[in-house]
């Protein structure tokens, strides 16, 4: 028999929020935890879709310590009086040699990692610096914490970056690492939504994927990663 799991009506939430663009999606550059603002489009981006999440009467915000995450978690902190934290956990993958290469530069130089990388190994260092995994288990911890400050029906904001939220959001829903990759991107200032499953009965997980790379329809998409 199928069991439904429903979320409770005092069940927390999380929306994960990836960024606004920077030249350097637009560009298909690998940003890893280089320091790139946001450019035009992604200031605007930041501004419409924080006009959404407002709606979402959100009880906290986190954000990544760079620029990019920081200014996007700005635009919603203008909307709804709430202070935003910054956790350097929220960074996106440390992509050491990768990091300001085109996604091309990086087939062409480092062929059998990126191949393994794209395929979804999560145990690829990304240009020898962190993996999957390593990012999955700091935003994991970063994100545990915040939420345990929220009230029951609390909604924790958390902005961050494509490659990290996605490992964040395997690592919540407790997937197996092999199966990471089954999980998409989010596009530039999309979100994802979890809730928490309170009453968990017989289910084998704590939270619920609700809604995943969610955003407003004229949004360009970019390169995943960053």
């Amino acid at each position: 028999m199928t069991r439904h799991v429903h979320a409770d009506p005092g069940a927390r939430r999380v929306i994960f929020w990836r960024h606004g663009r920077t030249e350097w999606n637009h560009a298909g550059r690998f940003q890893g935890q280089e320091d790139i603002d946001l450019d035009a489009t992604g200031r605007e981006q930041a501004l419409r879709a924080a006009e959404v999440l407002e709606t979402r009467h959100p009880s906290s915000i986190i954000s990544s310590d760079l620029r990019r995450a920081a200014d996007t978690a700005a635009a919603l902190a203008d909307l709804t009086g709430l202070p935003v934290s910054y956790d350097e956990r929220l960074r996106e993958t440390d992509a050491g040699r990768w990091q300001g290469l085109s996604f091309a530069e990086i087939d062409e130089q480092f062929a059998e990692d990126n191949a393994a990388w794209r395929g979804g190994d999560p145990t690829v260092r990304a240009g020898g610096a962190e993996n999957r995994i390593d990012v999955g288990r700091r935003m994991l911890a970063a994100v545990t914490e915040a939420v345990g400050r929220i009230a029951p029906a609390g909604t924790l904001v958390v902005v961050s970056h494509g490659g990290a939220i996605r490992a964040a959001l395997a690592a919540l829903m407790g997937l197996p690492p092999e199966r990471w990759g089954a999980l998409a991107g989010l596009s530039n200032c999309h979100w994802s939504e979890v809730h928490e499953v309170v009453d968990r009965g017989d289910a084998l997980f704590s939270w619920q994927l609700t809604e995943h790379n969610v955003g407003l329809g004229s949004l360009p998409a970019e390169p995943i990663e960053g």
